[in-house]
């Protein structure tokens, strides 16, 4: 459900300008009634300037008119045409400095022990490219002397379950 904007401005306006119930106030700008009645006491935001929320479109007086009559009435946000946007999805993973040494590692146990498996897999489960798995393929990878082969998820690189999943997977393809 939507919310406003600004909760903690919009409460100091509701509070000044109407005579609703903190947990009406609370319950339409998603804060605990503890924290709007800190507001109310001016122990938090002091210097939060109040935010008409009949100015910026998010409710009507009608709806707060309806609500001060009947306090176990809740208020509801006015609709609007703005789309809600979508979260975020995950991008790539951080990877610290001290594991990123272990990643070629980490590709070659899967070239090893399951050579079957597309590059495409081992750049999503580790967050490699596909330059350095056809190097390490070819034996061509600038470190290559070093490189020994040990499970990237006691690396710490990859999850137990997805290591399952494309053992599974790419093994019984025989």
């Amino acid at each position: 459900m939507r919310k406003p904007l600004m909760p903690k401005a919009t409460a100091s306006w509701l509070i000044d300008n109407t005579s609703l119930s903190f947990e009406q106030i609370g319950q339409f700008v998603g804060l605990h009634i503890l924290e709007i009645q800190a507001i109310a006491d001016g122990e938090v935001s002091s210097g939060i300037l109040p935010r008409n929320p009949l100015e910026n479109g998010e409710l009507t007086q009608d709806e707060i008119s309806r609500c001060e009559k009947n306090q176990n009435l809740e208020l509801s946000i006015k609709s609007s045409d703005i789309p809600i946007p979508d979260s975020k999805t995950k991008g790539s993973r951080y990877t610290p400095l001290s594991k990123r040494a272990d990643k070629p590692n980490g590709i070659y146990w899967f070239i090893k022990n399951i050579p079957d498996i597309p590059d495409s897999k081992i750049c999503k489960l580790i967050g490699t490219t596909k330059k350095t798995i056809q190097s390490i393929r070819d034996r061509t990878y600038w470190n290559i002397q070093n490189i020994r082969a040990q499970n990237p998820f006691e690396l710490g690189l990859c999850n137990k379950e997805d290591i399952e999943a494309i053992i599974e997977k790419y093994r019984n393809k025989d």
